[in-house]
Order: structure tokens, then sequence, then C-alpha cells
């Protein structure tokens, strides 16, 4: 019976400590409770709200991104028609549901991206948005994107575009019209290929990190860069799928964009990436080991009864 209650206790030890790490965790929302200074170079934050919202989904997003006083913030919508204004194939009948509010930085502080509302933007995630953004010429802001009810999250990324401008930000629509095809190929990757997002997102800002450091001249070297990205990273792609990602990056090459500046915003990407990687293996191994630990715990209890 001594031996019994010794490992009942062992038991009870062991299982707290794998649950403790877990709740504290859990915990953590990265939320604040300090108001926010606005920048007055920049002006109050923008709210852009899909132009298709019911007045009812509209309050929704309005809690999701905590806006209480629409004195706070300035408040435009995102149609079709900006679709048209952006992507060269934009669709003027689109119906627009995500939404999203940003608040302008000054220069070097980076892009900070957060969704507000996880499982109800259901393709795009925070560092495709990122990387699509750098594409597009948008830096240093904090960005928060959320939506009613599920959708791909795609029409944010419009709406960003619109709302960077309405704070005195310029953006080419050359480089916006590829931005929004690489959050396409983005998600295609992810969606179709079967790569895990967050590889996705490592391999875009790994083969756009390359480009501003080599400076490609030609297709041919573009796709030298995919290809050694792709082995680097241990990802298979079919034909189709290369090929597609071949053809994004070289227009991402041929941007009129100063790729010394880009560098350091790919850099920071990087390491949130590598980070989020990082802690997808670690839960791996984590998981990997409650499993062993629980086998190794019923083996011991049949020992003690046998």
């Amino acid at each position: 019976m001594k031996k019994f209650l010794q490992t009942i206790m062992a038991i009870i030890l062991v299982i707290g400590a794998f649950i403790a790490p877990s709740i504290a965790s859990a915990d953590s929302d990265g939320s604040t409770t300090t108001e926010e200074v606005v920048n007055e170079k920049f002006g109050a934050p923008i709210v852009v709200y899909g132009g298709n919202l019911t007045e009812e989904q509209k309050n929704s997003v309005k809690e999701s991104l905590k806006i209480t006083d629409s004195s706070d913030v300035q408040e435009i919508e995102v149609t079709g028609q900006d679709l048209v204004t952006y992507l060269k194939d934009g669709d003027a009948s689109a119906r627009m549901f995500s939404s999203a509010k940003i608040t302008r930085k000054d220069a070097g502080k980076g892009l900070v991206i957060n969704i507000v509302t996880p499982s109800n933007i259901t393709e795009v995630t925070s560092e495709m948005y990122a990387n699509a953004m750098l594409t597009a010429g948008i830096q240093d802001a904090v960005v928060e994107i959320a939506a009613p009810k599920p959708v791909t999250g795609h029409s944010a990324l419009v709406g960003i575009y619109k709302a960077y401008e309405v704070t005195g930000g310029k953006l080419d629509t050359e480089r916006t019209d590829v931005a929004s095809d690489e959050l396409s190929v983005a998600t295609i990757l992810s969606k179709e290929a079967g790569i895990d997002e967050a590889k996705v997102s490592e391999l875009l800002t790994e083969i756009k990190k390359q480009i501003a450091e080599q400076n490609p001249v030609s297709r041919e070297e573009v796709e030298k860069i995919v290809s050694e990205q792709l082995a680097n990273l241990k990802i298979e792609l079919s034909e189709k799928d290369r090929q597609l990602l071949i053809d994004i990056m070289d227009r991402i090459r041929q941007l009129d964009i100063d790729f010394s500046k880009w560098s350091d915003q790919l850099n920071d990407l990087s390491k949130t990436i590598e980070e989020k990687v990082g802690n997808l293996v670690d839960n791996e191994g984590f998981w990997q080991s409650v499993k062993d630990f629980f086998k190794n715990l019923i083996d011991s209890i049949r020992s003690i009864f046998n």
C-alpha cells in the first residue's frame, strides 16, 4: 500500500508539472490595460470596416477591436471598389467583411500584426499579413484584424492599404497588387499543398531575405534562391506550386524596392517566425513526453497490482 500511495503522489506531482506551464501561457494574451498615447504626427488610429457588415456585425467588430469611443479613432469603410483601386483584377462587386485597425508608428518600430478573432480568419496568419504588407510598402505600424464570422481574411489587406493611405502613407499599386497575389500564394501553399502555415511564412521570408541580399537580376537566379530555400527548410512542392512560388518571387524581384531598407524588417519578421516554428517543435516534444509519461505510468500501475 505504501508503494501504491507513493506512486499516486508521484502522479499528482508530475501532472502538476505538465499542467502549470500550460496554464501560465494560456493566461498570457498580450493585452494591456494602459491607455494608448495618440501619435499626433499620424493622427488617430484608423478603423476600416468591411463594407458588407450589418450594423450588428459592425458592433461585434468594434467590440473585438476594443473600440469603446468612436471619437478616439477615424472610421472608414472598404468596398469592392477599393479592390479595383489596389488590385489589377479586383472585383467591384466583391463582398467585404474582414476589418482592421491600423496605428502608424515612428520609423524603425516595425510591423506588429494581431488577429483578434483568430477563429474567424480562416486562411491568413499574422505572419502572412506581415509579409504581404512589407511587399506592399507598409511598415512601422500596429495592425489589428477582426471579422464577425468565418472569412478567409484576404479583404482585410485591401482595407489596410486604404487605411495606410488615409494616414498619409503612399503606396505603389504595382506593389499592392503583387502583395495581394503573394498572400494568395501563401494560402495556396498552406491550404492546398498542406504545408504548415508557420513554415510557409518562414519560406517566403527567407526567400525574400535572399533576394534582398543577393539582388538577383534574372528569373533563373530567383529560381536558384527558391530551390535553395526549399532544400534548407526541407519543404517539397509539386512542380505547379514550385513554379507558382518562383513566379511571385520573380515579380517581387522586379518591384521598385529599396532592398537595403527592407532587410531589417525582414530580419525582425524572420525572428518572430523562427520562434513560432520553434514553439511548434517544442509543443510536439511536450505532447510526446506526455504520451510517454502516461504509457510508463500505466506500466507502473500494472506492476504494482501484479
